[in-house]
């Protein structure tokens, strides 16, 4: 059997980032890592809930896809966006943007009948959904 295991965000700031994500998103830092022979530092966050995200940093990396929507992002091949199941869309989305996240589209009714849905971007611009399917 197959599962999803995490998410990897290459970011320009690893400390900062780690801060950021670890205050927003109720996230544990697992100690740096760096592997051997290259330039690259990473650390994997744990959130109690079991998802992971894993946070990279290579000096000299250039910014990818920028996309300020999802609608922007979907037109770009590539990962555009991660997604996380909160409770409370709209108490996550103003928690998110008061700890610093960028606003990207504010709660509303999702596609799927009964699901609530938000956009937001981190600090680097890295697009999170927050979703709620009730």
């Amino acid at each position: 059997m197959t599962r999803f295991d995490h998410v990897g965000i290459s970011v320009p700031d690893l400390e900062a980032a780690t801060a950021w994500y670890c205050a927003a998103l109720d996230l544990t830092a697992a100690p740096v890592f760096s592997i051997p022979g290259t330039d690259l530092r990473g650390v994997m966050l744990l959130h109690d809930s079991g998802f992971r995200i894993e946070l990279l940093h290579r000096p000299g990396a250039r910014p990818g896809l920028r996309a300020a929507t999802a609608l922007e992002a979907a037109g770009t091949l590539g990962l555009g966006h991660l997604c996380l199941c909160v409770e409370d869309v709209d108490g996550a989305y103003a928690r998110l943007v008061e700890a610093g996240a960028g606003s990207s589209m504010p709660p509303q009714a999702a596609p799927r009948a009964g699901a609530r849905m938000a956009f937001v971007s981190d600090p680097y611009g890295n697009l999170i959904e927050l979703l709620n399917r009730d």
